[in-house]
């Protein structure tokens, strides 16, 4: 994929004024905020606004956060539609009724004429984006991966989706089309990694749009203990799935062999890994399945390990960052490592290189150590949730310049 030159705000810079800011927000997405995940990004982005005053109104399933005040929540998660929907669709097309449905809502509340700037996640917003550009209202898109199109150039509808289109599966899921139609609508899209970015370069999204806002990690819920003396513990933490590399973790550990050493993989099993572990997984191999505070994990572990072949910016990446773990990682799982300061990146479904790199960081725990201390530092001094939200506030201030350059470009109706 070609090298993108994003927008990527600078932290010395000072903030945006109020001037330069958003009066009244819009944000909208289709999950609950606060939570393990994506709704956590959005709980702590939130913040950003909350924090400035410029916090209109939040759309969303179900408000489980704290932090910001409760009567700026629009809690549609019970609302009538969605359940209609299911009685005629089934639970499978949840989804999509979600996502249908946020985007009608926000479209409503921009209609009203009482926001200035819409935020939401791709795939929520299509009807609320038509509005905002109507009204020219600056708009935000979050995107937790990568483009639809995955770096692959496509026409707009392929010959299979266009005799996919009267199908019921299709009509209950969010295509592509939809998708693309959002890149094109929006202000400004917000990705999480640099790789995240050329995706949308190689689609031919223009570089001006494309706005790296990162994630973030809390170091004082992810922090450093002593590492283990006697064992090389190597911990994962994330789906147990082929796209994050599981099947070639278990194939370089079991080719290794290593003496006095572990391999701890945190999440849930899906079957598609399970003839893998029953091929590979011998006594020096522990799976323990799903757990509420990974970071029991990460503090007892000797380094890290994230091969995946897609994120838009995995967050384990960045929580095992802030445990002073050294990281074996792709850059397609996102920024969190320095490949040779704070870690390894590797390419991605490549057991050798995955084999090797396991090697070093066995033979080599002096070093891997002082990648585990830099690997903190960086997150501390550039990633935490503060940092994130300073982001924010940028591209807020960038998508509101945007559209008033455009809107002064633009003739006036005679």
């Amino acid at each position: 994929m070609p090298e993108t030159n994003a927008i990527i705000p600078d932290l010395t810079a000072p903030l945006p004024t109020a001037e330069q800011l958003p009066t009244r927000l819009l944000y909208a997405i289709a999950t609950p905020v606060g939570g393990a995940g994506l709704p956590t990004t959005a709980a702590e982005g939130i913040r950003a606004a909350a924090d400035r005053r410029f916090l209109g109104t939040v759309v969303t399933m179900r408000n489980r956060q704290q932090e910001v005040a409760p009567h700026h929540f629009l809690n549609i998660g019970l609302h009538p539609a969605r359940w209609l929907a299911q009685l005629r669709f089934g639970k499978k097309a949840d989804s999509g009724i979600r996502k249908l449905l946020t985007a009608h809502v926000a479209a409503n509340q921009l209609e009203s004429g009482k926001f200035d700037c819409f935020h939401s996640w791709s795939e929520d917003c299509r009807e609320a984006l038509q509005v905002a550009r109507r009204l020219n209202i600056p708009s935000l898109i979050e995107i937790p991966t990568w483009h639809r199109n995955k770096g692959q150039v496509k026409p707009f509808t392929t010959a299979s989706e266009r005799k996919a289109d009267d199908t019921l599966e299709h009509r209950l899921t969010i295509p592509r089309q939809h998708t693309l139609t959002e890149y094109t609508l929006a202000d400004v899209i917000l990705v999480q990694s640099q790789y995240a970015a050329k995706s949308f370069i190689a689609a031919g999204i223009p570089e001006e749009k494309i706005f790296l806002v990162y994630r973030g990690v809390d170091p004082s819920k992810f922090r450093p203990t002593v590492r283990p003396a006697d064992t090389f513990r190597l911990v994962f933490v994330g789906a147990l799935i082929k796209r994050k590399g599981v099947h070639h973790i278990l194939e370089a550990w079991h080719r290794l062999g290593l003496k006095n050493a572990e391999l701890v993989l945190v999440g849930n099993i899906e079957p598609e890994i399970k003839p893998y572990l029953e091929k590979f997984a011998g006594p020096s191999v522990t799976v323990a399945g799903f757990v509420k505070r990974p970071q029991d994990y990460l503090e007892s572990a000797s380094a890290f390990i994230f091969p995946s072949e897609l994120e838009g910016s995995a967050k384990a990446t960045f929580e095992a960052s802030a445990c002073s773990l050294a990281q074996i990682t792709t850059r397609e799982s996102g920024d969190a490592v320095v490949d040779g300061e704070t870690g390894r990146v590797i390419p991605p479904n490549d057991v050798d290189a995955l084999q090797d790199a396991i090697q070093w960081f066995y033979d080599h725990p002096e070093e891997v150590a002082a990648m585990g201390d830099r690997a903190r530092e960086r997150m501390v001094n550039g990633f935490t949730w503060d940092h994130h939200r300073q982001r924010l506030l940028h591209a807020y201030a960038y998508a509101k310049q945007l559209v008033a350059t455009r809107a002064a470009a633009t003739p006036s109706a005679p």
